[in-house]
């Protein structure tokens, strides 16, 4: 696993408690999203470095995570139905930034736009949907600190999918690994991915999306 990871524990010392940031595992120019599919999906992905294959359909709305723990309360660890493969995939930090831009706030907020006329004409113009929502801990309880999942659509997830992922890691034996450690109630042992903050160098992007 090319991911470097850390204990939980050292992580609490270095991250936020409160308010809205992008989390992720970076390295130079790259940045990591989630996703969590069923095996014939993930086998595909691994084997040709897409997404695609007769079981994957580019005709509904599919969403990434940064955040490792979101996305491991998100698949309950790989255990839930059709989750049970955890992929981490590598994009440039230029096209995260670009899925950024053409993201619309899933539902209204008039902190971040003058009417509810101009956010229902994004929603409806654009592929990108960007939802705050609360982060959780290893056990699955919700922590103050909101983090970031974005939805694509359409072209937007056409071209991530088949085009802006520079690299498919399967992780799953490492989430696996890691659920062991809460079951024996060893929180003290449990690793995750080196993640810090990301911000975009729009700080008008920043802000428009809600960055704390």
């Amino acid at each position: 696993m090319k991911i470097l990871t850390e204990l939980y524990i050292q992580s609490l010392e270095r991250l936020p408690k409160t308010g809205q940031h992008i989390i992720g595992h970076q390295a130079e120019n790259l940045i990591v999203v989630y996703q969590a599919y069923k095996h014939s999906i993930a086998d595909y992905a691994i084997e040709n470095q897409f997404l695609g294959g007769p079981d994957y359909s580019y005709n509904r709305m599919s969403w990434i995570k940064p955040n490792f723990l979101w996305m491991m309360y998100r698949c309950g660890w790989a255990e839930k139905e059709n989750q049970e493969r955890v992929l981490a995939l590598w994009i440039d930090k230029s096209d995260f930034e670009n899925i950024l831009r053409e993201a619309v706030l899933s539902s209204f907020n008039p902190k971040y736009y003058e009417s509810h006329d101009q956010w229902a004409d994004e929603l409806n113009s654009k592929e990108v949907r960007l939802q705050w929502d609360p982060d959780h801990n290893p056990f699955g309880y919700k922590i103050e600190r909101r983090a970031i999942q974005l939805g694509l659509k359409g072209k937007a997830l056409e071209n991530f999918g088949k085009k802006q992922i520079k690299r498919i890691e399967d992780i799953t034996e490492f989430a696996k690994e890691q659920k062991l450690q809460l079951y024996n109630d060893q929180l003290d042992n449990l690793f995750v991915p080196v993640e810090t903050l990301y911000r975009t160098t729009d700080e008008k992007l920043n802000e428009r999306i809600g960055i704390a």
